[in-house]
């Protein structure tokens, strides 16, 4: 019963976890370009009572054994790296990636993240920045008086001018791709970093054989999170952090039982 203590509270300690990765996904259910994550669970050591294959007699070995295992615990939670829903915005310089892929955004440290927020602006030297102010990479400048800023599937920045009819070159936009895009460590707003279970980024243009997706102007890519499927997940957790605390219950009333013999 010691052991059903252990394992029950073991099992409310992961839901607890569980309910807490749930809450983050549901909160995030309007962030640009988030990604959910799934929480993945694994049971703890075995005490092995009798050890499956070990001799019985001289000739046969025992087929299954009697193991006791001792409860459960949170393994990781998976960021699953599925499409999310494209938004139209009014704003030109916003930017969604259909495919894979990520942009890359040059932190104050001077080292690379890396984000599917394609949500820019321009800062005052006309450069495309994210929300917290950060440069793209490759830098992309556009002067003060483009008019009609056009980006093409495959990351070309173009522009016209007043007075001008024909379109001038500002650069063109390259994304990264991880071969374990689930490896990456996620920093917080809306960008990551590459570690070594992500492997390292390779880049290159929107579109290209490497398996990289394309541009849509004029569009975000909304977060992949499904609230109904939040919900659901939420309700598992609770029936099931609800179970195991009657799991405790139950043994408590044993050892009750037990304390009661001697009166």
């Amino acid at each position: 019963m010691i052991r059903a203590l252990y394992s029950a509270a073991s099992g409310m300690t992961a839901q607890q976890s569980n309910l807490d990765n749930i809450a983050n996904n549901l909160a995030n259910s309007n962030t640009n370009g988030y990604k959910t994550r799934q929480a993945q669970f694994q049971d703890l050591l075995y005490q092995n009572t009798t050890q499956p294959g070990t001799a019985a007699a001289q000739q046969t070995v025992y087929p299954s054994g009697l193991q006791v295992g001792l409860g459960t615990r949170q393994a990781s939670n998976e960021v699953i790296f599925v499409q999310g829903s494209l938004q139209q915005t009014q704003n030109p310089l916003d930017l969604a990636i259909q495919g894979n892929g990520f942009f890359q955004i040059l932190q104050p440290s001077g080292t690379l993240a890396y984000t599917r927020d394609g949500s820019f602006h321009l800062d005052r030297n006309g450069s495309l920045v994210n929300n917290d102010g950060n440069a793209l990479v490759p830098q992309i400048t556009i002067p003060p008086n483009a008019q009609n800023i056009s980006i093409a599937a495959d990351g070309t920045v173009s522009f016209t001018t007043q007075g001008q009819t024909a379109a001038q070159t500002a650069g063109q936009i390259q994304l990264a791709l991880f071969p374990n895009p689930g490896g990456l460590n996620a920093i917080g707003h809306n960008m990551y970093t590459p570690t070594d279970a992500s492997g390292d980024a390779t880049i290159a243009s929107p579109g290209g054989p490497e398996g990289l997706g394309t541009l849509q102007q004029g569009y975000v890519e909304q977060s992949n999170v499904s609230v109904v499927t939040e919900f659901i997940n939420m309700i598992v957790a609770q029936r099931s952090y609800e179970a195991n605390s009657k799991v405790i219950k139950a043994a408590d009333e044993m050892y009750q039982d037990v304390n009661n013999l001697t009166q």
